[in-house]
């Protein structure tokens, strides 16, 4: 069942988001070679606790850290390390958090120092197909539209779309119904109705598809080892269109 949020929940989960949406502008700030992921964990943490949240995915499953960060190959779900960012490489760093209750939720990819010109596209590509899904974030319109809007965007492209992990609702839980595939056909899946609240997170990739998860039981790469992109945003179905909540 997909849980509608009221005008007030709506609200809590702006300040959720902002909370997120902030605490990316800090991390991006020492995002460049030679600091260890582990760093830019710490950064988020503080930074989240200072605004009495609470890092949603600690301790989440047993997930050991306050952010994933994932490079190059890695999809998601990478764990913060003492390894150090390298010129050339893109990290892709996803965050969230609970405050009074709620949780907000997003992710971004950035390049570290100089990258390709291929790496600067799928970067610039995943970042346009999230936006191509929030705006089919309306009333009336169909989920499935969601997922055909990421998905075109990203094979226009020459991409792949990663296809065993997906987006999902979000709320007094960080994962509610429904399942948010980056892939499909348009005008299926539930009707959009004012309230519902979805975390779109297209995640993808230069070669092929196919991810697999390593040894941690964690990080997901791709099988191909060739690089992986993802962004994230937390949006609201409004009776005025698409409402991003982990904006600034």
């Amino acid at each position: 069942m997909i849980v509608r949020k009221s005008a007030d929940e709506l609200n809590l989960m702006r300040e959720a988001g902002l909370i997120v949406a902030e605490t990316i502008e800090a991390i991006k700030k020492e995002i460049k070679p030679g600091v260890t992921t582990e760093y830019l964990d710490n950064i988020a943490e503080e930074y989240m606790r200072g605004k009495q949240a609470i890092p949603a995915f600690k301790g989440y499953h047993g997930f050991p850290a306050s952010i994933c960060v994932s490079i190059n190959e890695a999809v998601v779900h990478g764990i913060p390390s003492k390894q150090c960012l390298k010129e050339g490489q893109i990290v892709s760093i996803d965050i969230g958090v609970k405050h009074k209750g709620y949780y907000g939720d997003a992710a971004f990819t950035v390049p570290v120092g100089k990258v390709s010109a291929e790496a600067e596209c799928l970067i610039k590509t995943t970042q346009e197909a999230l936006m191509a899904g929030v705006r089919q974030c309306c009333v009336g319109q169909r989920l499935y539209d969601i997922s055909h809007a990421i998905q075109k965007v990203s094979e226009s492209a020459g991409f792949s779309v990663v296809r065993e992990y997906v987006g999902h609702g979000i709320g007094r839980t960080m994962h509610e119904d429904p399942q948010i595939p980056n892939f499909g056909a348009s005008g299926r899946g539930p009707l959009l109705e004012e309230g519902m609240v979805f975390a779109l997170e297209p995640m993808v990739n230069i070669g092929g598809h196919e991810v697999e998860v390593l040894e941690d039981n964690w990080s997901v790469v791709t099988v191909d080892r060739r690089l992986s992109a993802h962004f994230e945003h937390t949006v609201a179905v409004t009776l005025s269109g698409p409402r991003i909540l982990t904006s600034l």
